[in-house]
């Protein structure tokens, strides 16, 4: 394990009982396991042992406005909260709290009385954080959209959170920005950032109390950033929870979800960063919370601002560079952009959703799909298959009906969040199709169809192999083609929307797809 860098690396030189302790452990003979010389990582909250197999995290014996240190019992607590909280992220990095006993100048771990406590954790690459993986170019989006999934099933079961007011949050926010970073030497004006937030944050006032009502706020990590994020054992894991304190991780899931949307585009990867919503998106169905995307990302990419030039301060080294990413982001956020809108159109086995899911990091946006909202509304796994007659059950008019209801309401949050957005479904009625009109019209977003080609022969084939490996949301059968073959009516002059013909029977170029449908929208 190796916490945050860029603070001082060098040994304690404070005369307190903890700090005498930190010296005295970095003698590898008080290890087992130390395979040599012990190396210390100094915070303004803990101080950090690096003994090669494990890290041991000792808290300083501090009181601040923001947390309480104070006591050996208060430490005591606040490393098992640390453990508990951070395990349900990563229980195989986080291992126990141990006591320390002896004497501040002979410690001894796991000895008692305890004289001091540690958090003991599995020590981890600190060039495998992922901040450091972006800057290498070696993150995949297949590691990125495993680490969705862990994070929207941790959201889905996280405790309810006490409810805070973002608006007042982003703005306090804002005002602590202006003065670390005249601390920090950095000329940067902030009042069009602080009136956009003051706005954005009025606008989204009803939605913001629409979802603390709803559950939205919740006990959460409260610190996910890039930094505060290490592939271990071949997968991501989150790390360093806020523990000191429950109101800081007392969250909107979308807030937190936006940490990341933010960091990821920050470090000009927006490919990642949508692969990782998206997928976050597809297990919890929480499309509504993007409506407060562009808002929390926003905050976000100031608070890291402001947290940057805080600790280049401290160190005493140039802030500029290291709170650039995040001021240009800001500076982005805060210019009007036109969302677009993307309407499929293609029969059953017409290469929709093969396309549309290389669209999301390509063009990039989000997409919905209609299979998964489909068996969302009925309450139903995404991987459930039942082979049912055409238009009956969960595809009969009405089901029909609510599910392109959902998907034009996830559409329209997520274009209010700023989105570019994907709508995956066969949209075989003109009808179906002018309806998300008004929708893109609502948020001045452009809107074009992309219709998926192949040759009926290859449809069937499609779908044949795609029943019998049962690897897809989607349940349609050669009777269900039958039906749409009668019944669809392809894209024309009457859509009054641009068409984009992909023929997905030969090889696709993405390059020029992305550019037709960019030009086109």
């Amino acid at each position: 394990m190796a916490p945050r860098r860029g603070e001082n690396g060098a040994p304690p030189a404070g005369g307190d009982e903890t700090a005498r302790i930190v010296r005295a452990l970095q003698d590898p003979a008080r290890y087992p396991h130390a395979a040599g010389p012990i190396d210390v990582i100094e915070t303004h909250i803990s101080y950090v042992l690096l003994t090669g197999t494990y890290a041991y995290k000792l808290k300083k014996p501090l009181r601040l406005p923001f947390l309480d240190f104070s006591t050996l019992e208060r430490r005591r607590r606040f490393c098992e909260a640390e453990l508990e909280l951070n395990q349900r992220f990563s229980p195989e990095l986080y291992v126990d709290v141990v006591p320390i006993g002896g004497t501040p100048d002979a410690p001894e771990i796991g000895r008692t009385p305890a004289i001091e406590y540690a958090v003991k954790l599995v020590q981890f690459d600190p060039h495998a954080t992922a901040n450091r993986l972006v800057e290498r170019g070696v993150l995949t989006a297949a590691s990125v959209e495993r680490f969705a999934e862990t994070v929207a099933e941790f959201h889905l079961v996280a405790p309810p959170g006490e409810g805070r007011d973002p608006g007042r949050l982003a703005l306090e926010n804002v005002a602590e920005l202006e003065t670390a970073l005249a601390s920090a030497g950095v000329d940067y004006r902030v009042d069009d950032v602080a009136a956009f937030t003051r706005t954005a944050a009025e606008a989204l006032e009803d939605e913001f109390a629409e979802r603390h009502r709803t559950g939205a706020v919740r006990e959460l990590h409260g610190d996910l950033h890039l930094e505060n994020v290490v592939l271990h054992a071949g997968r991501l894991r989150a790390f360093d929870a806020l523990e000191f304190d429950r109101a800081l991780r007392s969250l909107d899931v979308i807030d937190e979800v936006a940490f990341l949307f933010m960091d990821f585009t920050a470090h000009t990867r927006p490919d990642l960063a949508h692969v990782f919503l998206n997928r976050y998106l597809e297990i919890t169905g929480d499309y509504a919370g993007t409506a407060c995307l562009a808002f929390y990302t926003l905050y976000r990419a100031l608070v890291r601002a402001k947290v940057r030039a805080i600790k280049a301060t401290q160190a005493g080294t140039p802030a500029a560079e290291r709170v650039a990413p995040y001021l240009a982001l800001a500076r982005s956020l805060i210019r009007p952009r036109t969302p677009r809108l993307i309407l499929t159109y293609g029969l059953s086995g017409s290469g929709k959703t093969t396309i549309t899911g290389e669209l999301v990091a390509r063009l990039p946006a989000i997409r919905l799909r209609s299979d998964l909202e489909r068996k969302r509304l009925a309450g139903i796994a995404p991987d459930t298959h039942e082979d049912l007659p055409v238009g009956e059950g969960r595809y009969s008019r009405h089901a029909s009906d609510e599910t392109y209801a959902a998907l034009a309401a996830g559409a329209e949050a997520a274009l209010a969040g700023g989105l570019d957005v994907i709508v995956d479904a066969t949209f075989l009625s003109r009808d179906r199709r002018r309806a998300f009109a008004p929708v893109a019209g609502r948020h001045g977003a452009t809107v074009a169809i992309l219709a998926c080609d192949a040759p009926e022969a290859e449809l069937r084939r499609r779908i044949r192999a795609r029943a019998a490996a049962r690897s897809d949301a989607s349940e349609a059968t050669e009777a269900v083609l039958d039906a749409q073959l009668e019944s669809a009516e392809p894209p024309t002059a009457e859509d009054r929307m641009p068409v984009i013909h992909v023929d997905t029977s030969e090889r696709v170029d993405y390059d020029e797809l992305v550019k037709a449908l960019r030009r086109a929208t």
